[in-house]
């Protein structure tokens, strides 16, 4: 839903000018570096991009689902580094408190995340338990008016410069699944948090994983999320829907991106006395990734406003999240063939974007795991 349609312009188009005219330049130092320059992290948090979709009562922008669509489309036209820094304070960093926090909770964390001050980042996978999540084993066990946490999280988006972290863990091993978990808010300076050395990962430079460690950490109750103990999951799948149509966004901006690089390409590019656009098997290739990026847009926009219509929207995220992201590495692998021998060179973007976005069929959950979601919402609607 858009609430004002000429605001949300404004909002877009002063995103789309800070990615041509800031991200996109320094697309290659990050890449290089490993690192976005802090003068613009400064600019991002003057811009209020920490807080997209932290509402406005806690000084953010308070952005429906379709508007941070529109959003997403913009911001996935740069290197996803950019949008990885500011996407778990607006994403599953914060929805769990946005969606079951007290309001002491949301009162406390929520401003800071949404000015930049902190960064949070969500605690749920483990070296046994990914796509399983219900199978987690960090444990959180009561001891008076304390939890003593122990376990270890993997693949941790941005806990190397984590503030807090949204923490899923076992409060009740006597009930087997989903319904022992709950979720609790965690400073990252609390005693007994230590951090991994930070992953090594295929691309995505400048966007940085780790392992976080619990061993004895004790944290006060009242950092369990909403108050109440065997949520947690519950918490968790209402912030991978909206998670799943937020990277289903971002893969459209990106193949949007690789589209519109390689279609200049071509048009430069001459061979046999024409530019290569002239011909019909980079026509084919062009059209078809033309044709896939318009039908997940149509997806995305569909669900969204859904979402923002109050209706559930498990299915419709996983199909969007699941079309998205593979349309996303169809169009890289057209365009690196595009590019013919210059798309293997890292001189041209198309060479990163190829190993950056193959992330995106993997996190919020596996195209397999959407798979799976689908059908069984089909099955369980029809019996």
């Amino acid at each position: 839903m858009i609430r004002d349609q000429e605001t949300l312009d404004q909002l877009v188009d002063m995103i789309r000018q800070f990615v041509e005219g800031v991200l996109i330049p320094h697309e290659n130092e990050v890449a290089e570096t490993d690192e976005i320059p802090q003068d613009i992290i400064e600019q991002m948090k003057a811009l209020g991009l920490f807080g997209l979709t932290i509402p406005e009562k806690y000084e953010g922008l308070g952005l429906t689902m379709e508007e941070e669509v529109y959003v997403a489309f913009e911001l996935g036209r740069t290197s996803p580094a950019f949008r990885s820094l500011i996407g778990t304070n607006n994403g599953i960093g914060s929805s769990g408190l946005i969606i079951d926090g007290t309001e002491a909770q949301k009162s406390f964390f929520l401003p800071r995340l949404a000015r930049g001050e902190v960064i949070s980042s969500f605690c749920l996978t483990e070296p046994d338990a990914g796509s399983d999540a219900a199978s987690l084993k960090t444990s959180a066990v009561k001891e008076g008016d304390f939890y003593i946490l122990n376990g270890t999280k993997r693949f941790i988006t941005n806990a190397p410069h984590a503030g807090v972290f949204t923490v899923m863990a076992r409060t009740n091993f006597d009930i087997k699944g989903a319904g022992g978990i709950s979720a609790f808010i965690v400073d990252s300076q609390t005693p007994g948090i230590f951090l991994g050395k930070c992953d090594k990962k295929m691309g995505q430079k400048g966007a940085h994983t780790c392992d976080v460690i619990f061993e004895n950490c004790r944290i006060p109750a009242s950092a369990l999320i909403g108050g109440v103990e065997g949520v947690g999951f519950k918490t968790a799948m209402k912030v991978l829907d909206k998670g799943r149509l937020h990277i289903a966004a971002l893969s459209v901006g990106a193949a949007t991106r690789m589209l519109d690089d390689s279609l200049n390409y071509a048009i430069e590019r001459k061979q046999f006395g024409q530019p290569i656009a002239e011909f019909q098997l980079i026509q084919a290739m062009l059209a078809d990734s033309k044709a896939e990026i318009y039908a997940a847009k149509c997806m995305v926009l569909d669900a969204a406003r859904l979402r923002d219509a109050g209706k559930k929207v498990s299915t419709e995220a996983s199909c969007a999240k699941m079309f998205a992201t593979e349309m996303c590495g169809r169009v890289a692998d057209r365009c690196v063939q595009i590019h013919g021998g210059a798309g293997y060179i890292s001189e041209y973007a198309i060479e990163r974007f190829y190993r950056d976005v193959r992330l995106f069929r993997l996190y919020e959950g596996t195209t397999q795991i959407q798979q799976m979601i689908i059908a069984r919402n089909m099955i369980r609607a029809a019996s």
